[in-house]
């Protein structure tokens, strides 16, 4: 099955979440998904956010799917290699749908300081958050339904 996988790792500035042979990556590219097989031509890319979904190999390893809310970053494929370089990543099944919609609630109250001197970079940081609670509680509900 060797050539029917390729490494994937998907890596934060703080811990290793993943470093496995797989069979399909969907990642969240700042400009849409794409996805990735094995024997893809090289890519470097901008992460957006996200639901990153990996698929593993059924007969070896433990097969299955599994998701990542990913937000930011880079992605290279080169080879048999696909690096996921993420600002921020959590797995599915750490995501609690209470605790991110009241994360989801509190991002959403919040509003524009009015003495922000930099009142652009102040308003993407806001959306940028904001838009960060939504993917999670997306994931989290993704996960719930397929029985996560």
């Amino acid at each position: 099955m060797a050539d029917k996988t390729f490494q994937c790792r998907l890596v934060t500035p703080t811990q290793q979440l993943l470093s496995e042979a797989v069979t399909y990556a969907s990642i969240p590219a700042w400009d849409g998904l794409f996805g990735v097989l094995p024997g893809r031509a090289p890519i470097l890319a901008k992460l957006g956010t996200g639901e990153l979904t990996v698929e593993f190999p059924g007969s070896a390893g433990k097969g299955g799917r599994r998701s990542y809310a990913i937000d930011g970053g880079f992605v290279q494929m080169s080879g048999n290699l696909l690096t996921i370089l993420a600002e921020r990543a959590v797995p599915s099944e750490q995501l609690t749908e209470g605790e991110v919609e009241t994360e989801l609630r509190t991002a959403e109250a919040k509003s524009l300081p009015a003495d922000a001197k930099d009142k652009a970079g102040a308003q993407e940081r806001l959306t940028r958050e904001r838009n960060w609670a939504r993917t999670r509680l997306r994931v989290a509900r993704a996960g719930k339904t397929k029985g996560i």
